[in-house]
């Protein structure tokens, strides 16, 4: 069995296309099919049901994807057990977070990691869904709640809190609120709730069980450019708000506590650019953690 056919069935078992796998191990069509049938051949099994929409793992597959990984884990190990330490740190890490933390405090920060290592690129994915590590979604996942199933390795970054906020303009048209019972009296901003890929972001409910948004965003940094221009009072990350001295908390006494985890599939583990991009979240996060408090 070539390792190399074990590596294009895991690419394919994650995409479920070929074409997208071809992409991915910067093979084409034919070469990724190719090594397939070999690996079926050597196997003696059909991994797959191939047709024009995509390639669905058959039972004997998705026996042998765990088996699959457990090669790929060995080999990632292997490779980085014997790899020169004076080699300098290259390849391509993505990291998927929620747009706020991940537009608002990441992105002017992730510089200083790729100027640490210029052989290294980054691409970071700051959109308001979940990622899957084990189809290699992303190399590190941002989470709010710690993953519970999946050979994951989970580690706390920072935890973070959420108040309600308006902005000077519209407090200036409208008293704020004293109670929480106020806040039906209100214009009301908050998200797209069956886009809401984690109990844990319904931040709303937390508040008021009844939260009636007329204006809903399907992203932490939408809201707060509503709340900003004075459409209404919503449930704002701190420290984005915090850093603008036109949105003014309101209730100051309520707040919602939240966490931020770091996440990464068991198998990149052995990874030199997982493992220091993780390093360098982890000390960034915590050299600035006055921002989070």
């Amino acid at each position: 069995m070539n390792w190399d056919d074990v590596r294009v069935f895991l690419s394919v078992a994650r995409t479920g296309q070929i074409l997208a796998a071809g992409r991915r191990l910067g093979l084409n069509h034919a070469t990724v099919a190719r090594r397939l049938t070999s690996l079926e051949e050597d196997l003696s099994v059909k991994l797959f049901e191939r047709s024009t929409s995509g390639c669905v793992l058959t039972d004997k597959g998705s026996r042998f994807l765990p088996r699959a990984e457990a090669i790929e884990a060995e080999m990632l190990a292997a490779e980085a057990e014997i790899a020169d330490d004076e080699v300098s740190i290259s390849g391509t890490v993505r990291i998927g977070a929620p747009d706020g933390f991940g537009v608002a405090f990441l992105a002017p920060r992730l510089g200083q990691l790729t100027e640490k290592h210029p052989d290294l690129t980054v691409q970071l994915v700051p959109v308001p869904r979940s990622f899957s590590l084990s189809r290699r979604e992303a190399d590190i996942a941002i989470t709010v709640e710690r993953p519970e199933h999946g050979r994951l390795i989970a580690r706390k970054l920072t935890d973070y809190s959420l108040g309600l906020y308006a902005s000077s303009s519209y407090l200036d048209t409208c008293p704020p609120p004293e109670t929480l019972k106020d806040l039906k009296d209100h214009s009301l901003i908050g998200a797209v709730e069956d886009l809401i890929y984690s109990q844990a972001l319904n931040y709303a409910a937390d508040f008021a069980k009844d939260w009636s948004a007329r204006f809903e965003i399907a992203s932490a940094l939408g809201q707060t450019e509503a709340v900003r221009a004075g459409a209404g009072i919503g449930v704002l990350h701190s420290f984005i708000a915090r850093s603008d001295p036109d949105l003014v908390r309101l209730l100051p006494d309520i707040e919602v506590k939240r966490a931020y985890w770091t996440v990464s599939h068991e198998s990149t583990r052995p990874l030199r650019p997982v493992t220091a991009t993780l390093e360098f979240l982890n000390d960034l996060v915590l050299s600035e953690r006055e921002i989070f408090a």
